[in-house]
């Protein structure tokens, strides 16, 4: 396997493509016989059937050509919701993801320790919701005496630490080493860091996988201000992804200050743009902060029904000023509650964007999406991963649970992400996961909700269901017939080639 993008070279000239290349004896989806598809500046400016022509007749100066064989063109993926850096660092840090209890993790930091008997033991990915037992500061402390701990929970939400992790915060005297929500947020920088130079390589490391996937593009929604991250990484030849770059209320003046528009390039860099302000709302799923109308089985009192961290009077006067800039609002809502809540700010503010996750909906709400113009950013994977503690803590609920063909029989726009690295940066398998709602063997989970491949192909595409003329030539080359394969060969996709406008950025041709 080889990625071309390494050597500059590929299908097309610079960042947005340039020349003309022939890419002849492809295929499209549902379409009978093949055909030969022509880009021109990063355009496809041509899709006719396939007909042979010898070189010798094509005369002097001709366009060149690349053979498809046979394999299916389909529109390059969009990731619209990444935490990049984190997913980059992501395969350095201990995986317990499969833990099924706090004394399971407590164990593998007890290896853990041992193996590296020096520094902080970082672990990432432990899921909490549906354990016997609870995380605790003592079961760290007792694993590995006198050393800083920190596992980070697999929905991002929440972060356990040993007593040395949590004075190394200012939080020594927290009673269990449990941090939800805002005061779990951005710790792993604190204890491990890197030099510019070895995150980048991590960056390019995760752009060449992800082109290898079918990626093009992605909205970065890094908790920091990242803009400066990626025109470095540009300046350094990073060209295998476009890159949205979003930001929080922390630097929403900063954002004004310096212009752009949502989509907007960044400094004239035509892969680098400007993207969303993201606002949390709430809390997550499987910490039980996320905000509901009811209460989760077995808490009572004032959280009882989750966590609100941006009211409607606090959400409303921050869209109003993004959106007056051109500046899309995406609030994170997981709770029906928080949805709700969301969609009432937008619908004050008079203006469209995107809820990210809209993982449970009221069923008079979903309409709204719809005539609101609000975006469902969503992931499905996330209803796979969340199916047994959606269950458990959502009762009686699940029905309305990431109601994705609900979404869309409404008339609502969907927007697939993966959330990285909650799930991997991977669409194929978020394709695979909306047209099926199972990866495990398992019978669907509501399957009334599942999508077709189509629909989830426009979703993971900013709308492009199919290739068509005229469309900037953001492509992916495939092996298998998606309309055809089934879901476990849509997960498992070979991609044998991206293009962004027109140029290689992953080529096993």
């Amino acid at each position: 396997m080889n990625s071309v993008a390494e050597g500059g070279g590929g299908f097309g000239g610079g960042p947005t493509g340039g020349g003309t290349v022939e890419l002849v004896g492809a295929r499209l989806p549902g379409r009978p016989g093949a055909v030969d598809v022509s880009v021109v500046d990063g355009l496809v400016a041509a899709i006719r059937p396939a007909w042979p022509v010898s070189e010798s007749a094509r005369g002097p100066g001709a366009a060149p050509r690349l053979a498809a064989g046979g394999r299916w063109l389909v529109p390059g993926f969009w990731d619209e919701h990444v935490h990049f850096a984190t997913w980059a660092a992501h395969s350095r840090r201990i995986d317990v993801s499969g833990a099924g209890s706090a004394a399971e993790v407590a164990e593998v930091a007890r290896q853990a320790a041992i193996d590296s008997p020096v520094g902080p033991l970082m672990l990432a990915g432990f899921r909490d919701g549906l354990w016997p037992d609870a995380p605790d500061r003592a079961l760290f402390d007792a694993a590995a005496p006198g050393r800083e701990v920190v596992a980070v929970s697999g929905d991002l939400h929440c972060a356990w630490l040993s007593g040395p992790a949590l004075a190394r915060v200012g939080a020594g005297d927290h009673p269990t080493g449990l941090l939800r929500v805002v005061e779990a947020f951005g710790l792993g920088p604190v204890f491990v860091t890197v030099s510019q130079a070895t995150a980048d390589a991590w960056a390019a490391h995760a752009a060449r996988a992800a082109a290898g996937r079918g990626v093009v593009g992605l909205v970065d929604l890094e908790m920091a201000w990242t803009r400066p991250d990626w025109l470095r990484r540009r300046a350094g030849g990073f060209d295998w992804l476009r890159v949205e770059c979003g930001f929080y209320p922390p630097d929403l003046d900063r954002a004004l200050a310096e212009g752009g528009r949502t989509g907007q390039a960044v400094e004239g860099d035509r892969l680098i743009a400007v993207g969303p302000l993201k606002i949390i709302s709430d809390g997550s799923l499987n910490t039980r902060t996320a905000w509901c109308f009811d209460p989760y089985p077995g808490l009572t009192g004032a959280a009882a029904c989750g966590l609100v961290t941006a009211p409607v009077d606090e959400l409303i006067p921050l869209m109003r000023r993004a959106a007056a800039a051109g500046l899309t609002p995406a609030v994170h809502a997981i709770g029906d509650r928080a949805n709700a809540a969301a969609l009432d700010a937008f619908e004050a503010v008079g203006r469209g964007g995107r809820i990210e996750h809209a993982q449970l909906l009221r069923w008079a709400d979903i309409d709204r999406f719809a005539r609101l113009g609000v975006v469902a950013s969503v992931q499905p994977v996330h209803a796979l991963d969340d199916r047994d503690v959606a269950d458990r803590h959502f009762p009686g609920r699940t029905d309305r649970a990431y109601p994705l063909a609900s979404l869309l029989a409404a008339g609502a726009q969907l927007a697939f992400g993966s959330d990285a690295p909650v799930a991997p940066l991977d669409p194929w398998a978020g394709v695979a996961a909306a047209v099926s709602r199972t990866g495990d063997g398992r019978p669907p989970w509501h399957p009334e909700q599942r999508i077709g491949v189509r629909q989830a192909i426009a979703a993971s595409a900013r709308g492009r269901g199919q290739v068509e003329t005229g469309m900037v030539a953001d492509l992916q080359l495939v092996e298998r017939d998606p309309l055809a394969a089934p879901a476990e060969e849509l997960r498992t996709m070979p991609v044998a080639a991206t293009w962004v406008a027109g140029r290689a950025t992953h080529s096993w041709l």
